[in-house]
This record gives structure tokens, C-alpha cells and sequence, in this order.
């Protein structure tokens, strides 16, 4: 019972930790592996035996296949057909859609198929005017459902056979699922056609209807009420600076172009001087210049305090050095959150001899970096406390002005009566956001508060007590000369002149970018593109882009000259919303390799694993695709979580803890049949994939359902097929499968949407399976 109790605990923190996302899914996986080893659950052949697993090489060889097939332009092919076949008929398009990406799916791996058909079918809407939220879930379903339809067609089917082929002589061939997948699939297609688009959201529908143009496109993300011109006057402080020093960006603004005389700088660079007289076409909001000009009138008529910086006794100087695995490694420093952990201000990071003062929200933090916090008197033992930091001392003035050489200054000014600046959090302004004023005090009604919270709100009388730098003082006083034109001119009207296009993609399912912001991205300095705008969940967001943390299943709207445009094509991190075009001419190359693959498993001339390995390297061979692509390809966290989790199937069983899970389950339903157990197991095994990675998931339900059987007394087959086709049925979530979070930026989808349309489909795909499970894979006794 002990190793029961140990092997279910580390199970439970498993999935604990896979529910929270504490830890990415892989790392956890080979957590499981050490722990399971260190505690002698398993062998060390047993722990490390999922990395040779048949089911693991091949999902990796597939992985290279479909990303063989995708290069070529097979899909370009697929989708010029398509075009031809489907019409203008929204229902039509549903099922073509479906059954197409369905046939692709059996073959390829389901997120490769997303990933070549979304530009087919917004292809497609755009020349049926067809709101693209009414193709692209059935897109992603229709993936999943194709990929019940064969053993290659997922990794819970290819799991599932090589739990069977290690239990005995029987193994699922390949188009063993396609009977009661195929059915599925079907019933999918009609599903939607006949009664599932009426859950389908229909959004941007009036001008995506007509064209998904240049001007629809900006229209869609409502670019224009966000556009206007700035001008610097001749006396402009901003004159002579380049757009880097003037820190417009920090304003939350983005230029577009620089009208100078008769000549227009497109997408200046960030080292473009700026020059009395010039124009700017900016993106963002009106009312940050707006703010910062009230903020000017109330700093221009504040006092100069006497002083360097505020040693009292109330405020004092730490040090505080990044520690090695802190949390804080490679994110800019968020001097909020800081500020709420250690009520001290973030003032400056120091890395060896350098020190830097402004722009810490965009640089990444390293083991060794040391950040200055000017705080209260309890700031250092707060910092000691957390693990982000490893060494904390408070600083003396003498040592602060040999390490960090500080140049800054005090201002007092007073919230006057009337001011708009009233009510507003000093935290969210931007003075605070993009100048970086910190606010070290606030005298109210006679009574000082040192380190004020960021959402401290600022009313009549307050008395402030401001540090700022002289060149940022500077600025804002330059920035209050920046002249709003209420006119465009039609010089600057770029895109009216074609000039500069504008392009919408959402990040790849296996790109390394999901969680960093657009200023670490780098597409100015790159790609010559500026981000203008992002999509999310229904919102479209269009200020402060540069410190935006972009998500996986956000559409990204990028503008610049078309060559640049073209150049973003190619890097594989990107999925351009447009029609696909292929990069390497071997699509007849490509297709006929799969066919050979397929060819050698039906004839039983080698098994799949083999098969596909020797297609992986074929295409690589033949130049379909480049070694480093095929690496690429991968979806190593998938790969890694698979093998990894297998040892804890393997514990599960040698345990009896499996034996003790599906005895529970045969106590409650056994009664009424092996079906209702069966049906049981299904339904737990649906609801999972909502939490619980689906490879991860039918790793830990193998053993259970193959004890389940034993204590029935019946041919494991039928359970294991109907577990299967639930873990691959994961239609409720956005975040159960990677398909689905591919097509909810593109779709303008929310998650309530894939609850409405998901949940009747499982219902539905559960009850087909359940019919057609005793006329395909009827019950049968035990081989003893």
C-alpha cells in the first residue's frame, strides 16, 4: 500500500501542476521520471524506456513528414482545389472544410494540418464574404475529428496501440479506427452543417463580408481612429533628438512616418533624427499627450527640492541582487509588482560596470544583475524574503554615488483644484509609465505617506513629492510643445498610396515567442515592420504594444513595405492569415513519400515506427525540407512529455494502483455491464482533456482502463479504442488541444465559444462511438 500511496501522490502533484501551469508540461514530465526512479518505483531501464518507444518515434518522424508536406505546398494544392469545389454556399464550405482537413489530419499531424489550412480557408472568406469565425472552428474540429480516423493520425491512438502490442500479440493497425473514427467524422461534418453553425459567433461580418482588403483589414482592427499628425514647432525641444531619446514610443505611440518637406520617411528607424518643422504620423491616443500636458502645467509650477537623493529616515537605498533560477531571469523588471513585494521603487539595474536608469521594463533581467530600489525603512528585509534575489544590502550615500553615480532631482508640486490629473492612479499615468517620474511621497491633509501604492489616486491639494532625471524632464516639457493636427495630409496618408501594406499573423503552435513582449521581438529592427495592433479574445488592442506580452492564439497586425512583409513570410515563429506559398517545389517528392509510408504499413512490410523514420529521412534527403527545419518541426515538449510520462503508466501498473482506480470504477458501474464501465471510463477521459495534457492523459488512463478490462473479464480492445476516441475528441477548450488556440485570434473567437459549440459535439461524438462500439469492436472474453 506504501508504493500505492507514493505513486498516486506524485500523480496527483502531476496534475496539480499541469492544471496551475507552475511549470511548463515537459519539465514536469521528467520531474515525474527522477522522482519516479529516486523512489524505486520504476528501473532505470524502465524510466528512461519512453524515449524508445515505438509511439514516441513515430509521433517525432510524423512531425517531420507533415512539415515536409507543408513546404512543398501540398496544402497550396489542396486549398487551389478547394476554392474550386466549395462555392459561395457557407454550408458547403463548412463540409469541404471538415472533410478535407479531416482527410489531411489522418495523415499528418493535426496541428501541421491547422497551420497549412487556416490561409486556405480565410481564402476562402474572403471570396465567399464569409465571416471567417464561421469556418475556422469547424477548421480546428474537423482536424481533430480526422485524426480519430487512423493510428497516425494522433498521439493518444499511437499510445493506445503500443500500450495493447505490450500486453500481448494484438495491435490497432493502421486504419483499425477508421470504422468507428470515420463515423465520427461524419457526424461532425453534419453536425455543423445541419444545426452546429447556428453556435458559431458571426463577427466583423460587415466589412470582412465584402473583402478582407487592405483597408477592411485596417478597418477590422479600427487603425484610422487611432491615427493622427504631430508636429514639432521650430523651438522644439524634440529637435535634434532621435526618436529613441524623444521617447514617443514610451508614450504608448507608435510613428509611422516623418513628413520632412516633400520628402516622407516610412517606418523611421529608431537612430532617425528628428527636425524642427517635421510631421509625424503617429498611432495611439490623443489623451496621453493630453495628460502629460497637464502634468506639465502642474511640474512647471512645482519647487525644486535641495536636494541629491532622499536619504531621510524614512526612505533608504537596497541593492538587491538577482539570484540564479529567479523567477525574474529573462523578464524585463516590473516595477509595479516590485514595488508591492518590497514597497521600494525600481530605480536602476546595474550589470558589471554598466549602469542603466531608464527603460528597465524592456530589458531582461540575468543571474548576477543587481537592481537599486529607493523604498521605506522595511524595503530590505521585504527583498529578503524572496526568492527573486539572493544578496540585499542597503547602500550608504557614499557607495551609491561610487556604483551608480545618480543624476536626478527632486520636485515638489501640488494636484491643483480642477485638474484632470484628479482621480487618476499615479501608477497607470504616464509620466509614471513612460518617463518613469517616480512618486517618493505624498502629503495629504499634514500626514506624509512614503512610497505611495501604485494604485494609490491622487486628489485636490495632494502635495507630491517627484524624482525624475533631468534629460526626462527635458522631454516632457517637449513633449507639451508636440502640435495635434486635426488634418492629415494627403502625403502622409501612406496607405491610401499603397506605400506600406499591412499584414495579419498569429505566432506558429511551436514558436519559442509566446510570452515575450513585442519590444524583445524586435520587428522594427528585424523586419523593418512595426506592430500596430493585436487581437485578443474579442479585443483588439492598440497602445503600449512594445511592452505587450503576446499569447499564443493572438492575431498580430504588422504594417511596412511589402518586401518586408515577404521576408516575415519566411521565419517559421509566424503564420501569415493569407494564402500559403510554398517555398520548395517537391510537392510531387513529398506526396509520394507519404504514400510509400502508408504503402509499408498496410502491407505489413514494417512497422510503422520504422516506416515513418525512414519517410522523415527521406524528406530530408530529397531536400523537401532542411535538417534544421525538420529540428524545428518537432514539437520536442511533446516528445518530451510522452516519454517522460510513460514511466508513470509503468508505476501505476507494477503499483496495483491502476488495478485499485479501475476497481473503484467496476464497484460503481460494474453492476449495470461492462458497457456502463466503458462509457464511465470515456466520459472521465472527456472531461481531462479540458485540464490535462491529451498524450499525458492517455498515458495514465492506459493502465486503468487495461485493469478495468482484466476485472471485467474482457479483451481490453474495446476500452482502450473508446479511450482513444475520447482523449482525441478535445473539443470544449481553447487550451485542450493547440489547434484550437491557432484559430481564436484569426477568428476573433472567445472562450465561451468553444464551450458552445465543443460540449454538444463531445455529447454527440460520445454517443456515436458508443453505438458503433459493439457493431465493430464487440465484446470479448479475456485470453487467460
Amino acid at each position: 500500500m506504501f508504493d500505492i500511496a507514493l505513486v498516486t501522490t506524485i500523480l496527483v502533484i502531476a496534475l496539480v501542476l499541469f492544471v496551475t501551469e507552475a511549470l511548463r508540461m515537459d519539465i514536469v514530465a521528467l520531474l515525474v521520471v527522477g522522482a519516479l526512479t529516486v523512489t524505486g518505483l520504476v528501473t532505470p531501464a524502465e524510466a528512461v524506456a519512453g524515449f524508445s518507444n515505438e509511439a514516441v518515434i513515430t509521433l517525432w518522424a510524423m512531425f517531420i513528414i507533415s512539415e515536409g508536406l507543408l513546404r512543398t505546398g501540398v496544402g497550396d494544392l489542396i486549398g487551389r482545389y478547394l476554392m474550386r469545389l466549395a462555392g459561395r454556399n457557407e454550408a458547403a464550405l463548412v463540409a469541404v472544410i471538415m472533410f478535407a482537413s479531416g482527410g489531411l489530419s489522418a495523415f499528418m499531424n493535426n496541428i501541421g494540418v491547422a497551420v497549412l489550412m487556416l490561409p486556405v480557408v480565410m481564402g476562402l472568406a474572403r471570396r465567399a464574404r464569409v465571416p471567417p469565425s464561421r469556418l475556422l472552428m469547424p477548421l480546428a474540429f474537423g482536424c481533430l475529428l480526422g485524426g480519430l480516423t487512423t493510428q497516425i493520425g494522433t498521439p493518444p491512438n499511437l499510445l493506445v496501440s503500443a500500450a495493447l502490442a505490450e500486453q500481448g500479440d494484438f495491435r490497432f493497425q493502421l486504419f483499425d479506427f477508421l470504422p468507428v473514427g470515420g463515423a465520427a467524422l461524419v457526424g461532425g461534418v453534419l453536425f455543423f452543417v445541419l444545426f452546429g453553425r447556428r453556435l458559431l459567433p458571426t463577427r466583423e461580418a460587415g466589412e470582412f463580408t465584402r473583402t478582407r482588403s487592405q483597408r477592411n483589414l485596417r478597418a477590422l482592427y479600427g487603425l484610422r481612429e487611432f491615427m493622427f499628425t504631430v508636429s514639432l514647432s521650430g523651438a522644439s525641444g524634440l529637435a535634434g533628438r532621435t526618436l529613441a531619446e524623444s521617447r514617443i514610443a514610451a508614450l504608448g505611440l507608435i510613428v509611422i512616418a516623418i513628413e520632412r518637406g516633400r520628402r516622407i520617411i516610412r517606418l523611421p528607424a529608431r537612430q532617425t533624427a528628428l527636425k524642427a518643422g517635421d510631421r509625424l504620423l503617429v498611432q495611439g491616443k490623443r489623451e496621453y499627450i493630453e495628460e502629460l500636458r497637464a502634468w506639465q502645467g502642474v511640474i512647471g509650477k512645482g519647487e525644486t527640492v535641495p536636494a541629491n537623493l532622499p536619504l531621510t529616515e524614512n526612505l533608504r537605498m537596497v541593492q538587491a541582487r538577482v539570484a540564479e533560477g529567479s523567477p525574474l531571469i529573462q523578464n524585463p523588471v516590473n516595477r509595479q509588482e516590485l514595488q508591492l513585494k518590497t514597497r521600494g521603487l525600481a530605480i536602476a539595474l546595474r550589470r558589471g560596470t554598466r549602469v542603466r536608469r531608464s527603460g528597465l521594463s524592456r530589458l531582461p533581467l540575468r543571474a548576477g544583475d543587481f537592481v537599486l530600489l529607493q523604498g521605506r525603512v522595511e524595503t530590505a528585509d521585504l527583498a529578503r524574503r524572496l526568492e527573486e534575489f539572493d544578496e540585499v544590502i542597503e547602500l550608504d550615500q557614499g557607495t551609491l554615488e561610487r556604483l551608480y553615480r545618480p543624476n536626478e532631482r527632486l520636485i515638489s508640486v501640488r494636484v491643483p483644484a480642477g485638474s484632470p490629473l484628479v482621480g487618476l492612479a499615479y501608477g497607470e499615468s504616464r509620466l509614471a509609465e513612460a518617463l518613469e517620474f517616480r512618486l517618493l511621497a505624498i502629503n495629504r491633509e499634514d500626514e506624509v505617506n512614503f512610497i505611495p501604492d501604485p494604485d494609490e489616486v491622487l486628489r485636490e491639494d495632494d502635495r507630491l513629492l517627484l524624482q525624475t532625471r533631468n534629460e526626462d524632464l527635458e522631454t516632457l516639457r517637449a513633449v507639451q510643445e508636440l502640435e495635434i493636427e486635426e488634418e492629415m495630409t494627403p502625403a502622409l496618408n501612406l496607405y491610401a498610396t499603397d506605400r506600406l501594406a499591412t499584414e495579419e499573423v498569429t505566432l506558429a503552435p511551436l514558436s519559442r515567442l509566446g510570452g515575450r513582449t513585442a519590444a524583445e521581438m524586435g520587428f522594427n529592427e528585424k523586419y523593418g515592420l512595426e506592430l500596430v495592433a493585436i487581437r485578443r479574445a474579442g479585443q483588439t488592442l492598440h497602445t503600449d504594444l512594445q511592452t505587450e506580452r503576446l499569447n499564443f492564439g493572438d492575431a498580430l497586425l504588422l504594417v511596412g513595405p511589402r518586401n518586408n512583409l515577404r521576408r516575415l513570410a519566411r521565419d517559421p515563429s509566424f503564420i501569415e492569415v493569407t494564402p500559403f506559398v510554398p517555398r520548395r517545389p517537391r510537392k510531387r517528392y513529398a506526396g509520394l513519400i507519404m504514400i510509400g509510408v502508408i504503402g509499408a504499413v498496410l502491407t505489413g512490410w514494417l512497422p510503422i515506427s520504422i516506416a515513418a523514420l525512414i519517410g522523415a529521412t527521406l524528406m530530408v534527403l530529397i531536400r523537401c525540407l532542411s535538417m534544421e527545419d525538420a529540428y524545428r518541426a518537432i514539437d520536442w515538449r511533446a516528445v518530451f512529455l510522452i516519454a517522460g510520462m510513460l514511466p508513470l503508466g509503468t508505476a501505476l501498473a507494477n503499483t496495483g494502483a491502476a488495478r485499485l482506480l479501475a476497481g473503484t470504477a467496476v464497484d460503481l458501474l460494474g453492476t449495470l455491464g461492462p458497457w456502463y464501465v466503458i462509457g464511465g471510463l470515456y466520459l472521465v477521459t472527456a472531461l481531462a482533456t479540458m485540464i490535462v495534457p491529451t498524450a499525458a492523459l492517455v498515458v495514465l488512463m492506459s493502465p486503468v482502463v487495461l485493469s478495468a478490462s482484466a476485472s471485467l473479464g474482457i479483451a481490453p480492445t474495446t476500452a482502450m479504442m473508446a479511450m482513444a476516441m475520447a482523449a482525441s475528441a478535445s473539443f470544449t477548450s481553447p487550451i485542450s488541444h493547440p489547434a484550437n488556440i491557432l484559430i481564436m485570434g484569426p477568428g476573433n473567437y472567445r472562450f465561451k465559444d468553444y464551450i458552445r459549440a465543443g460540449i454538444p459535439l463531445t455529447l454527440l461524438v460520445f454517443v456515436i462511438v458508443m453505438l458503433l462500439l459493439p457493431i465493430f469492436w464487440p465484446l470479448q472474453p479475456a485470453v487467460s
